[in-house]
């Protein structure tokens, strides 16, 4: 038996990767777009939602001489640019922890209703919309990152300019106005096209005055993700981006703090 070794080494090494030697990763290159905001004292949450909490753990110079810090911070699921997960509305489906990594990251094609919503903060975005988009740009390819770009960006972190109230509490809930997606066209994606997650640059998927998250419910029953609270839409260009969307790792969790970026090509 030992007859055949030199030959199974002959075919086995040449796949291997020297050990000195670390693969480096293949990532677009281009203009990198921080889509997400900081955490702090003015992050918007839901009004219902606690908010964000850092207390000092300890911070200067240790007996020992030298600099350490360390935090502990608390925030709700829901709240900055954050991970809507597909069982925040639809049981069954899957938990922040359990969504594919090929969902969270890739091409993106941002929808920009800009104008809409400059008009009627409750603009709720539609078919017509999302066609009017591809009439210049071409059928969303399958496998995209839907983003819809509303300009509402540019209100943050002013609570009442950007969610329409800065009261907090359930009352605040009813004072809401921003735009989102109608469930007319939120159910027409999941019908018609086969996109891998959706994100907007408001607080929510579904407009402020919604009562029941019908988005929510189409979106989520299909197991496609949401990203909310979106930060520099207006940096990415309608197609050709790459995006990059890893949230927080919270087991079973229904959303999470989320670190989002975009990269542009270049030219």
């Amino acid at each position: 038996m030992h007859r055949f070794l030199p030959l199974l080494l002959v075919l086995v090494l040449p796949a291997c990767q020297p050990a000195n030697e670390v693969a480096s990763p293949v990532f677009p290159q281009g203009t990198i777009v921080d889509m997400s905001y900081a955490y702090n004292d003015e992050t918007v949450y839901w009004p219902t939602a606690p908010g964000f909490d850092k207390n000092t753990d300890f911070e200067g110079i240790t007996p020992a001489g030298f600099w350490y810090t360390a935090y502990t911070v608390t925030t709700a699921e829901h709240g900055g640019t954050h991970l809507d997960a597909p069982i925040h509305f639809s049981e069954g489906k899957h938990a922040a922890d359990e969504i594919p990594l090929e969902r969270l990251m890739g091409s993106a094609v941002v929808v920009d209703v800009t104008e809409q919503a400059a008009a009627d903060r409750d603009h709720l975005i539609s078919v017509d919309d999302i066609m009017a988009h591809e009439h210049e740009h071409g059928s969303i390819p399958d496998g995209s990152i839907l983003l819809f770009h509303t300009g509402f960006g540019q209100y943050w972190p002013d609570r009442e300019a950007y969610m329409g109230t800065a009261e907090r509490g359930q009352d605040a809930v009813a004072l809401l106005h921003f735009p989102g997606i109608d469930p007319e066209a939120a159910q027409w994606l999941v019908d018609n096209r086969s996109i891998k997650a959706v994100g907007i640059d408001t607080p929510s998927i579904d407009y402020g005055q919604s009562a029941l998250f019908e988005s929510h419910q189409a979106l989520f029953g299909a197991n496609i993700p949401a990203f909310e609270n979106v930060a520099n839409l207006d940096q990415l260009p309608e197609t050709g981006a790459t995006v990059i969307a890893l949230p927080m790792k919270i087991e079973g969790g229904s959303g999470g703090p989320l670190r989002m970026v975009g990269i542009v090509p270049e030219g």
